[in-house]
C-alpha cells in the first residue's frame, strides 16, 4: 500500500509528464514509484491509438528522461526508469481503452456481480457494444466493476476463399 507522500510524488510526476508525452501522441496510463533498496524504480506506462511499438517506447523514454532531468520531481535519490506499453493485463477503465481494443474479446464484471464475455463491436464515451454469441449487448461503463481483455491463442478468423483450379 502506498503512503500519501508516495501518492503525492506519483501525482507530481504524472502531472509533469502528461503534456510532453501528449505532444508526442502518447497517453500516460500509469505511473508507479516503488522502492528498490537505496534506489527507486519509476515505471511509466504509455499508450496511443494503433498501439505502442518498440520505437514508440524508445521515443517516450527519451522524452520522460528529458522532462525528469529538467525537473526536481524525482528529488536527489537515484532511480531506475522503465517505460512500457499499457499491456493487456490492465483493466479497461476509460473510453479510449475500449476504443483501442475494438474487436478484442473482453470479460466484464458488472457492479451487480454478473459477468459477460464478448467481443467489442463498438464503443463511445459512455457505453460499449459487445457481441456475445451473435447477440449485441450494450455495457454502460458506469455499470462496470472490472473489464479485462482476454488473451486468445487460437482465435478463429474468417476462412480464406478457395481458389478454383
Amino acid at each position: 500500500m502506498s503512503t500519501p507522500r508516495q501518492d503525492a510524488t506519483r501525482d507530481r510526476i504524472e502531472a509533469e509528464l502528461v503534456d510532453p508525452l501528449l505532444a508526442l501522441g502518447f497517453d500516460v496510463e500509469a505511473v508507479e514509484v516503488t522502492p528498490a533498496g537505496k534506489r527507486r524504480v519509476l515505471r511509466v506506462a504509455v499508450d496511443k491509438d494503433g498501439g505502442v511499438t518498440l520505437d514508440d517506447v524508445a521515443d517516450a523514454t527519451r522524452e520522460v528522461s528529458r522532462v525528469l532531468d529538467e525537473s526536481d520531481v524525482m528529488g536527489e535519490m537515484p532511480y531506475t526508469l522503465e517505460v512500457t506499453s499499457r499491456g493487456v493485463d490492465r483493466p479497461l477503465t476509460r473510453s479510449r481503452h475500449w476504443r483501442r481494443n475494438a474487436d478484442r474479446l473482453v470479460k466484464v464484471t458488472r457492479a451487480d456481480g454478473t459477468e459477460v464475455t464478448g467481443r467489442i463491436v463498438s464503443s463511445d464515451d459512455t457505453v460499449a457494444t459487445l457481441d456475445v454469441d451473435g447477440e449485441q449487448h450494450e455495457v454502460a461503463y458506469a455499470d462496470v466493476a472490472k473489464a479485462l481483455v482476454q488473451i486468445e491463442f487460437n482465435r478463429k478468423t474468417e476462412k480464406p476463399e478457395k481458389k478454383d483450379d
